[in-house]
């Protein structure tokens, strides 16, 4: 089977996010991979993106916008460090980060506008307030729509399924589900570590699998006998061949195959699943795949904060996010790939009763470096107590218009709406000016 867009996890809400779609694999009747395979191809632009999304709502505090100065019930738990930029420090639990600062830029001034789960989601993917008669597409869904196939890969694919879907966060909206992203939720820190439906096992499934093809080409050759050639049976023949061409693909194989990385290469990213998530974004991008969002659940930290940061999530961090960033470089990779890292919103200044952050809205942190943007810069600043943002403001949708300024996509693009409505992509960010020429 292929699962895009699945799962079930919750967060503070005690909202579960199920299923969003399961697509069969391949049955005795057809092979049912999503309709994300009928994108036609177009040619390529030189910059690729790897989002790294971290839902639940990272602490700005306890990250890239720390509070050394503040009162102790502000300022938290923990120090700081120096980073290779005069005056710039961040979290002592990220030290390695800390030295890859001429590798990517902080944006201080984030500010989120929004502070609940799910529409952040939509909001924070695509740069569009949630609009329940109109679901905004995500960046990766626009990326597939103007970019299509290379090499026989998927144009999007998402590692893990940390996004809350509840709200259309991370899909294709308005677009179609043809652009909603090849979704992996297996664990690639996993001793065995298989994509379903990649992965043949032996001779005996391949044979099975042509013959289950032979017989979809002879059902279909009988529907268009009796049907007209519209453009859905158009649009249904190109999705099968895709479908085809991909799960018998070596280089689709080889791509998601962590097994062929020296050992040390994946120990430098670190042998855990965000870890290995940023080597196989990495080796995706590689391969030909246009965007590659990374996820990782569990930073909504309303109670215990500064323990699960420290033993849980800021190590992996640390070691995953520094690893990708020094190895695209030493490859010549980091120039035309720009990674990207946020998530929901920030997290409330004062530390509640419970050792935790809550929600807040009106500032948070975002990260972005390499894709020609400028590296090596801080950009904005909230205040002393990291409430809202004082200097240079940037919006849900200021980094959107960065993101699609980086990677070549017209502010300015148009679509149709699936009632006809032209809707413009960008109607209202501006690209960070700080980031870009």
């Amino acid at each position: 089977m292929f699962d895009l867009h699945t799962g079930k996890s919750s967060d503070c809400t005690g909202m579960s996010r199920r299923q969003f779609l399961r697509v069969g694999g391949l049955s005795a009747f057809g092979l049912t991979l999503p309709q994300l395979l009928s994108a036609k191809p177009q040619a390529a632009k030189a910059t690729n993106c790897i989002l790294m999304w971290m839902q639940g709502g990272p602490s700005h505090h306890e990250t890239f916008d720390p509070k050394p100065d503040a009162p102790a019930e502000i300022r938290g738990e923990f120090g700081t460090v120096p980073t290779t930029l005069p005056g710039v420090r961040i979290s002592e639990h990220l030290p390695l980060l800390a030295k890859q600062t001429d590798k990517y830029s902080i944006i201080r001034g984030h500010d989120p506008k929004n502070g609940s789960h799910g529409t952040a989601d939509h909001l924070m993917m695509s740069g569009q307030p949630f609009n329940p008669s109109l679901p905004f597409p995500c960046f990766g869904s626009v990326v597939a729509k103007e970019r299509g196939y290379k090499e026989g890969m998927f144009p999007f694919v998402q590692l893990g399924r940390a996004v809350d879907r509840r709200f259309n966060g991370g899909v294709a909206g308005f677009l179609g589900d043809q652009y909603n992203p090849f979704e992996v939720g297996e664990d690639p820190n996993a001793p065995i570590f298989k994509v379903r439906d990649l992965s043949l096992a032996n001779d005996g499934e391949r044979i099975r699998l042509e013959r289950r093809y032979a017989m979809l080409n002879e059902i279909d050759r009988y529907q268009q006998g009796v049907e007209e050639k519209a453009a859905a049976v158009q649009t249904r023949d190109v999705f099968y061949e895709k479908a085809h061409s991909l799960i018998t693909s070596p280089a689709a194989k080889r791509a998601f195959d962590l097994d062929q990385e020296p050992s040390r290469v994946r120990e430098m990213y670190g042998r855990n699943n965000l870890g290995q998530s940023c080597l196989l974004a990495r080796r995706l991008i590689e391969a030909g795949v246009h965007f590659v969002t990374v996820t990782n659940g569990g930073w909504d930290t309303h109670q215990n904060n500064f323990r699960s940061l420290k033993d849980r999530l800021l190590p992996p961090l640390d070691r995953g996010y520094s690893a990708l960033l020094q190895d695209l470089h030493a490859r010549g990779m980091l120039d035309n790939t720009l990674v990207v890292w946020f998530g929901d919103f920030g997290r409330t200044p004062k530390v509640n009763p419970s050792a935790g952050r809550d929600h807040w809205a009106t500032a948070g942190v975002a990260c972005m470096g390499g894709g020609g943007v400028k590296m090596g810069e801080v950009v904005g600043a909230t205040n002393q107590f990291g409430e809202f943002v004082i200097d240079s403001p940037a919006t849900p949708q200021d980094l959107a218009a960065t993101i699609y300024h980086t990677l070549g996509i017209p502010l300015h693009t148009w679509y149709k709406a699936q009632d006809g409505r032209p809707i413009e992509l960008v109607p209202t960010g501006k690209p960070i000016r700080q980031l870009v020429s």
